[in-house]
């Protein structure tokens, strides 16, 4: 089948289910349920595909990030253990591996013969690179011995580009919201510091840096964060010069 074009309503449903995963990102669920989708989404979108698993590569040691099935995470720490299968190699040399698993065993014997204890007899894996924190590959699974087909290779490509891109969107999005929330509290620390400092310097009349001084002594005493001794202190002031 190598050559095959894709047909119509194969890009169809890849773009269905790419509409449905972007969907799913625009909810801004946690990493593992983003995961979860782009493993559910891949079976949805790639013909043959029967379960998927997604294997991370985290300080140089691998580890299946979601599934939609157990099965497959069970294949994935079968190959963990080896040290060797498709999913690795896919992940180490940034290629597709297409095969089916009745012809494996030369490559990888006690791989093959374990997937085919738990049914599978097709396997297919994509080099899937989001950033410097997550990459590995995404790994479909078929139960029949069809070995996947060449158009399979170039949708399931296409499929983990697009997730890719996504992906990368999302974590720098929510990096950059990050920063700026951590930015948003600081400036409010400084502003209730600075608040401080001004109360104590017209109350004892005495300079910034001494006033300063004051309020990390008393941090320092009580071993309370500067930035809650001084919002405790202006709210008391502000409790006692209320009426009433």
């Amino acid at each position: 089948m190598t050559g095959d074009p894709i047909l119509p309503e194969q890009f169809d449903e890849l773009t269905a289910a790419m509409a449905d995963l972007t969907g799913a990102l625009e909810a801004e669920p946690g990493e593992a349920e983003i995961l979860g989708a782009v493993c559910a989404e891949a079976v949805r979108a790639i013909p043959g595909a029967d379960l998927a698993s997604i294997t991370a590569i985290r300080d140089g040691e691998p580890e299946t990030a979601a599934s939609t099935d157990e099965r497959a995470v069970e294949i994935d720490r079968f190959q963990y253990a080896a040290g060797e299968g498709p999913c690795l190699r896919a992940a180490e040399t940034g290629e597709v591996v297409r095969l089916p698993l009745a012809t494996a065993g030369a490559t990888w014997p006690e791989f093959t013969a374990r997937a085919l204890e738990l049914g599978v007899g097709s396997y297919l894996a994509a080099p899937l690179r989001v950033d410097e924190h997550l990459s590995g590959a995404l790994n479909l699974f078929g139960y029949g011995g069809h070995g996947f087909a060449e158009t399979d290779s170039r949708l399931l490509e296409l499929y983990t580009t697009v997730v890719s891109f996504g992906l990368r969107t999302t974590r720098r999005y929510h990096r950059a919201r990050q920063r700026a929330t951590e930015l948003e509290a600081a400036m409010r620390s400084r502003a209730v510091i600075e608040q401080a400092k001004g109360i104590l310097m017209a109350v004892h009349r005495i300079s910034a840096d001494d006033a300063m001084k004051l309020l990390v002594t008393e941090s320092q005493r009580t071993n309370v964060k500067l930035r809650d001794i001084a919002t405790r202190f202006v709210e008391d002031l502000s409790s006692a010069e209320s009426p009433g």
